[in-house]
């Protein structure tokens, strides 16, 4: 290579620290508590909370265990529900912040989202807020979110996020009922100047399973379209960690014809000029994916302090009521099987690109029962 020659952007990154030993972000639902009432709603949430959550010395004592990791500390997301249902998530933002945690927030669209309370959130500490945005229009999302005006409101409030210098996040959940509206989602992600749009891939729990999850080719397509759109902005996934195997195989070159379907050709088209198509250099370059999932990296935490691999795998594995958070990380036989590819069953057990992808835990657990069992939703097949 000509040492002028800039090296080639690596297409996955990998944790600065061993995920045995400590997660890269943390997960803590801290309520159940919305007055939305979401089609896909993994937490299945309720309009009052229980009185069963941590309460906030409880959630003080969480706080000290996940700083205890020690540096670089977990990533820290408060989520629910709607995190801004507790009176004292302000005093929680600014105990974990005082510990040296980045904490970030992802509230719902509520009338409890004001300039005043997410300022104050802001001076406590809070670094980011993620919204979420399931479709184009007001019919599609107010219709996922199940209430008139939720998508106008949610425009403003990340506008609002933007201009009180919190980093925005635009969360989107991706099922049959929006498919076709993702590039135009897409240009409204990249209208509201967020910094990172993350894709959901449904999971069949909580009230998600009603609805209609894409299958393995469908799937396929859009992650190919995804690793275009990262030319626009940045992207990751969740519960679609063979986005990491796509990049691997893409290494920034064109998706392979036999590869992907009419529904990859589609959306490329409709974001044809944002792209522009043809040997134009891209106008950046695609983020380096980062190899976490499900247990390897990643860990979530119930109002009530349950730990779970994932909000989205039901298994529980220990509560922080009993065992510190760093304990049950670290030593729970699941979490320590998900951190071994080598444990894997059918596909995932075969394939090449198990130690960056693994599949999503939670949708084998959720379609077979096992959570170390092949994801049917990858339609990629591995040497025998």
């Amino acid at each position: 290579m000509n040492p002028t020659t800039p090296a080639p952007h690596p297409a996955i990154r990998t944790l600065r620290h061993d995920p045995d030993v400590q997660p890269f972000i943390v997960i803590w639902e801290v309520t159940r508590a919305c007055q939305l009432v979401c089609q896909h709603c993994r937490a299945d949430a309720i309009h009052q909370r229980s009185p069963a959550e941590l309460t906030a010395a409880q959630g003080r004592v969480l706080l000290d265990d996940l700083a205890s990791f020690g540096p670089p500390h977990p990533l820290v997301v408060l989520t629910g529900g709607d995190p801004f249902e507790r009176g004292d998530l302000e005093e929680l933002v600014a105990y974990g912040t005082a510990q040296g945690l980045h904490i970030s927030l992802s509230p719902s669209v509520t009338p409890r989202l004001t300039r005043s309370t997410l300022e104050r959130l802001r001076d406590a500490g809070a670094k980011a807020v993620s919204l979420s945005l399931d479709g184009a229009t007001a019919a599609t999302h107010d219709g996922f979110r199940g209430i008139d005006g939720v998508y106008d409101d949610t425009l403003d409030a990340a506008r609002m996020v933007r201009e009180l210098g919190l980093r925005l996040q635009v969360n989107t959940t991706v099922t049959q009922g929006n498919l076709s509206e993702l590039p135009a989602i897409l240009r409204q992600v990249i209208a509201l100047r967020a910094g990172l749009w993350s894709v959901f891939f449904l999971v069949p729990t909580g009230r998600g399973a009603a609805l209609e999850a894409l299958d393995a080719h469908e799937t396929e397509d859009v992650l190919h379209w995804l690793h275009d759109a990262s030319r626009l902005l940045a992207i990751k996934t969740t519960e679609a960690p063979h986005y990491r195997r796509v990049a691997l195989q893409r290494r920034g070159g064109p998706a392979a014809p036999e590869v992907v379907g009419p529904l990859y050709r589609q959306l490329r088209d409709d974001i044809a000029d944002l792209l522009d198509l043809g040997d134009a250099p891209a106008r950046r370059a695609a983020r380096p994916l980062l190899d976490v999932n499900a247990g390897k990296g990643f860990v979530f935490v119930d109002p009530v302090g349950a730990v779970y691999p994932s909000g989205f795998l039901p298994v529980p594995v220990g509560s922080v009521r009993d065992r510190p958070i760093t304990e049950l990380y670290r030593e729970a036989p699941l979490l320590r099987w998900l951190r071994d590819p080598d444990r894997l069953a059918g596909r995932c057990g075969r394939c090449a690109f198990r130690q960056v992808c693994g599949g999503s835990r939670s949708r084998a657990y959720a379609m077979s029962g096992d959570p170390l069992g092949e994801d049917r939703t990858c339609s990629y097949q591995p040497a025998s």
